[in-house]
């Protein structure tokens, strides 16, 4: 592990529902970072199509329409399977950036077509390390993405730290975040579609309940920047849909970069992992401060952590 790491936080807007332009975007991203001297890039929930933000596809308890149906049509076929070209495409300009990279997508399944809202970790080698299927979908999120379960609760042990995370509200859920706390990780993940104020204090939370440093990373969306053929379904919503506010927190719960509001950018921050040693100092979560004489903890399917080593 490196004593002082570079990362990064892409806030940006998708090129909503077109995976073509929205693979092609995120590798153009990529090579930004990487001029910046980025060693970890994390990319926002489902940037990948993009996240449905105001679309009900005519969902309605016991009834579904054939427009709807066409809706989800569009959403499916513009999702991606982790063996796709797209996840090679992406793989390859990781490599060539020597970067490691964490990147949401909506995921389609080979077998059956569910799909997922998952999060597709690359090494710096250019390889697919895993993924994370989100626990339990928000809402009319239910609607469109397949429940996770604990395989994918997991973290990989990297040339810079131990990398893992969660997807938006699953960091609400005190359990997942143990799970993570459990295998130690040390630089916590957090790409979500929640821009409100409110979001800033969850992750500021989590750093200093982890102990670990926390990359939160949101979409900047307006309502203009939806296809043509969706304007008619979002006449209701705001111009700025989601105004982002990623950010960058320390474990000891400072702001390193951000939050960022209303735009786009690249926040990049250095991680001092001397600092992950102090903060353990007076609390650690799974060690001295975990009381394992009174509580048990457990999680089903989860796996062991993975190592790479990476360039």
């Amino acid at each position: 592990m490196a004593e002082k790491i570079k990362v990064g936080v892409v806030q940006a807007t998708p090129i909503l529902f077109d995976v073509e332009k929205s693979v092609s975007l995120t590798i153009q991203w990529i090579e930004y970072a990487q001029r910046e001297g980025c060693e970890l890039l994390l990319f926002p929930e489902s940037f990948i199509p993009a996240y449905p933000r105001g679309i009900s596809y005519d969902a309605v308890v016991g009834k579904r329409t054939e427009r709807g149906r066409e809706l989800w049509l569009d959403y499916w076929k513009n999702s991606i399977e982790d063996s796709s070209k797209y996840v090679k495409q992406i793989g390859d300009a990781a490599k060539k950036a020597r970067m490691y990279v964490a990147l949401g997508v909506t995921e389609r399944e080979r077998i059956g077509g569910t799909l997922y809202c998952s999060l597709f970790y690359f090494g710096s080698d250019g390889s697919f390390l895993g993924k994370h299927r989100k626990l339990k979908p928000t809402g009319l999120e239910r609607f469109l993405w397949g429940d996770g379960d604990g395989t994918t609760l997991t973290t990989y042990d990297t040339k810079l730290g131990r990398i893992g995370g969660l997807i938006c509200w699953e960091n609400y859920m005190p359990l997942a975040r143990m799970s993570m706390y459990n295998k130690g990780v040390e630089i916590y993940l957090a790409p979500t579609a929640d821009a409100r104020s409110s979001w800033q204090s969850t992750m500021q939370h989590i750093a200093l309940e982890g102990r670990c440093f926390v990359l939160a990373s949101n979409q900047y969306v307006r309502k203009s920047d939806y296809p043509e053929r969706y304007q008619e379904f979002l006449t209701d919503e705001p111009e700025i849909m989601s105004a982002g506010g990623s950010v960058i927190i320390t474990p000891s719960g400072e702001i390193l970069n951000g939050p960022l509001i209303n735009k786009e950018g690249l926040l990049m921050a250095e991680l001092d992992f001397d600092l992950l040693a102090k903060m353990k100092l007076d609390f650690d979560v799974v060690g001295h401060y975990s009381r394992n004489d009174v509580f048990s903890f457990g999680v089903n399917g989860q796996p062991e952590t993975k190592h790479f080593k990476g360039l």
